[in-house]
């Protein structure tokens, strides 16, 4: 029978291999026969990516971009939205430019469209990837639906430096969690059919290694080792990859010495020959001619290094466009490589299906039932509820009653504008709630809410300006601070407990918004002081887009609830957490610290050969004079309202050899008296190998929900290929030895048991 099932499957696997060699072959053959007709320049404009900016309908055929259009020199748009739009400038291609060649159209959808979902980090955080995928299928619907094709997105850069702005954009500090998200998030861009109308050409970003930045500034150099890098960057890079990415974006920074838009050991040797890597490579945003400010040539020297370098399109530079056509007159490029980096662009625009049909993703109809839906508003609801993180509940604060009375105070209570945090570039701001709103209407009837805004969200008024661009204003109040904070007092004494709404602005984190200050501004501080003394329950409901240094907060705050940005629908879902119809169970996927002083803090470090053992301060030992090693909170922390037990870990054998594999067990019971879910952590060291290894490495999870009372077993198997690492020659392989095996509720908090693993 086994070999009737064996011989079936090859069958299925041959005829498979099949269709997909034919389906080439014909692709292959069409840009053949279309790049044949081309001409130099309608070449090098399909290597162009413009940004159109966003007219008025009707005003495309008269714009400049028109003309450029018409004269083949355009391959794509973005920041186009609208499938009004996107006609008007696709019939300019399709009917007016002489090969009729089709335009790919991009946008940033980075964590939803117009239904927004949480920021990425917040997202990271729910550690669910059925729903990160689900997440990634509605916002291609909806774009999609919009006459969107391409999405800039995953961003999937490994950041353990929380004053990065991005890293509210990305997965946090894990490589293994990356890698598992970047996947999920792929599958629901580009589904299992990039030809069909509603899915997205995913584009993984921003490679590589831009997330470790010095300093946490943007845009900064990265100086890193190929070990390092390989063990613990690159992965979520190379996982997209696997999972059939369509483009990747370069990145910013330099490495080695040498840009990454300019870096042909990066762009070349490592991804597409390596890694295998078949799609298109695209510029960010004058990515190409931003070399020039690193000292390395200009634009025609810079646009030629990046040609070589295996970059294939140009955003916004057009050096590509303007330079390379004397560059191949003087030798300094070849056809050769132009006509691949063509051929790259065509060919995600015949797996788009856009030869086919230019318009296939321009449907009126579509996007007046798929954009913004009830039902997708209702799964953004849910999805946000999944993604906060408790991360204090003294006394069982939360909870809190649907009776009585509560002071809802804070710059970020009645605020709909940043719920939805950065890069939520398509969201209607008209369309956004207010926690104050969302509060009315789901608890209104039942809770008298007695509001008061107690501060604005920063003393200096140019700073808390900075802090809300792009529509998303905190509408300073030019009331003294005195006299908000005694607004604020007089709602709290009407009240039983206080629901303080504080933290960061959506655009005190994305892009070029560092900090190097981690604190939640004086201001709002000094607000949760006075709310303290009165003696009430004290609720703070934390915004935040990046680890905060919350150690004041946590000492005297009794109860901390960290929603992230948590989206168009997520006021309505911090409603059904704070009130107990959805029990939190998010669980931090980037270490906070006590004081900035720590970073770069996480988890998965090395050893020094001084390690701190024992209390905190030893002299000679590796540790600070003025606060411990300990983080705030640890990676993959977070409580719920119930309390979750492990056994100890029990093994299948404590030895294995060569391709054996081991089963990993505890036993979880809820021992509480709230249903909810608990996300069980599988962590391995390798205590000897020929380079230094970290202290532990994440290599599993579960999310598993159990009922009150209720008990289930949770096992891992582990193979040698979770033991694999790059060594000093950079060869991804295991070695023998002892590993220890770690279970927990998160990388502190584990029950451990060693096994010896022999080749």
């Amino acid at each position: 029978m086994k070999n009737i099932v064996k011989l079936a499957l090859s069958f299925v696997g041959l005829f498979i291999f099949s269709v997909l060699h034919a389906q080439d072959a014909k692709m292959n053959t069409f840009i053949n026969q279309l790049m044949a007709k081309m001409t130099l320049e309608e070449k090098l404009g399909q290597l162009n990516l413009p940004s159109s900016g966003d007219f008025v309908t009707g005003a495309a055929a008269s714009s400049d971009i028109a003309k450029k259009i018409e004269a083949g020199k355009v391959g794509g748009l973005f920041n186009i939205k609208s499938v009004a739009k996107i006609k008007e400038v696709q019939k300019l291609a399709v009917e007016k430019s002489r090969l009729k060649i089709p335009l790919m159209f991009g946008m940033d959808v980075i964590h939803g469209y117009e239904t927004v979902f949480p920021i990425p980090l917040g997202m990271s955080a729910t550690w669910d990837m059925p729903l990160i995928e689900r997440s990634a299928r509605i916002a291609a619907n909806e774009a999609s639906s919009d006459g969107i094709n391409w999405t800039f997105s995953p961003m999937v850069d490994i950041s353990r430096d929380p004053r990065w702005g991005r890293i509210s954009e990305g997965n946090g500090e894990d490589p293994y969690l990356g890698g598992q998200i970047a996947k999920a998030m792929i599958k629901g861009y580009q589904g299992n059919d990039l030809s069909k109308n509603n899915t997205l050409l995913a584009c993984v970003k921003h490679y590589a290694l831009y997330g470790a930045a010095e300093a946490g500034r943007d845009y900064g150099t990265t100086d890193m080792s190929r070990v390092r890098m390989f063990n613990e960057y690159m992965l979520p890079y190379k996982a997209a990859v696997d999972a059939g990415v369509g483009s990747v974006m370069a990145s910013f920074n330099e490495i080695d010495g040498l840009p990454a838009h300019g870096n042909k050991w990066l762009l070349t040797d490592v991804l597409k020959k390596q890694w295998g890597f078949k799609g298109m490579v695209v510029s960010d945003y004058t990515g190409i001619n931003e070399m020039i400010a690193h000292g390395v040539g200009d634009l025609k020297t810079v646009s030629a290094l990046s040609m070589n370098a295996g970059l294939d399109m140009d955003m916004v530079g057009e050096g590509f466009l303007t330079t390379l056509g004397a560059s191949l007159k003087e030798k300094k490029v070849t056809l050769a490589r132009i006509d691949e980096a063509c051929r790259k662009i065509l060919e995600a625009k015949y797996k788009l299906g856009l030869f086919e049909d230019p318009y296939r993703y321009i449907d009126e109809n579509r996007a007046k039932t798929e954009v913004f839906s009830a039902a997708n508003r209702k799964e953004a609801r849910t999805i946000a509820a999944q993604s906060f993180v408790l991360l204090k509940n003294a006394n069982n604060t939360l909870p809190l009653k649907k009776s009585g009375a509560i002071a809802l105070i804070g710059p970020l209570a009645d605020n709909k504008e940043n719920m939805g945090g950065t890069w939520s570039v398509a969201a209607n701001l008209s369309k956004a709630t207010s926690l104050l709103q969302a509060f009315k209407e789901t608890i209104g009837d039942k809770v008298a809410i007695h509001y008061a805004k107690g501060s604005n969200l920063d003393a200096d008024a140019k700073f808390e300006e900075r802090a809300g661009m792009f529509g998303k204003s905190l509408k300073r109040d030019n009331r003294t601070d005195d006299q908000l904070l005694n607004e604020a007092l007089d709602a709290a004494a009407k009240s039983d407990v206080i629901v303080v709404a504080a933290g960061e602005s959506a655009e005190m984190s994305g892009e070029a918004s560092s900090r190097s200050n981690l604190d939640i501004p004086g201001i709002q501080k000094n607000l949760i002081k006075a709310l303290l003394k009165t003696g009430k329950p004290v609720v703070l409901v934390l915004f935040t887009g990046r680890p905060l240094t919350l150690t004041w907060e946590n000492e005297y705050v009794p109860a901390i609830l960290n929603v992230w940005f948590p989206g168009s629908e997520g006021p309505y879902a911090i409603a059904d957490v704070l009130f107990g119809d959805v029990n939190p169970s998010g669980k931090l996927s980037a270490t906070f610290p006590q004081n900035v002083g720590q970073v770069p803090l996480f988890y998965n470090h090395k050893n020094t050969g001084r390690p701190l053992r024992g209390p905190w301060f030893q002299k000679f030992q590796s540790n600070y004079l003025d606060v411990s090693n300990d983080p705030l909170y640890p990676f993959g922390y977070g409580l719920s309202y119930t309390n979750f037990n492990y056994s100890d870990l029990v093994l299948s054998s404590n030895k294995a050899k060569g391709n054996q594999s081991v089963t990993a067990s505890v036993t979880l019971t809820n021992k509480g008296s709230y249903e909810g879910k608990e996300v069980v952590q599988l962590y391995i060291r390798d205590i000897v190998g020929s380079i230094t290894r970290p202290v532990s490495e994440l290599k599993g999870f579960q999310k598993i929900s159990l009922k009150p009372g209720e008990s289930t077993k949770v096992s891992f198997t582990i193979t040698p290929e979770d033991l694999k690492f790059y060594n000093y020659d950079l060869k991804y392989d295991w070695e023998a030895g002892d590993f220890e095996i770690m279970i927990g509720t998160n990388a502190q908090t584990v029950k451990k048991a060693t096994i010896n693993w022999s080749k």
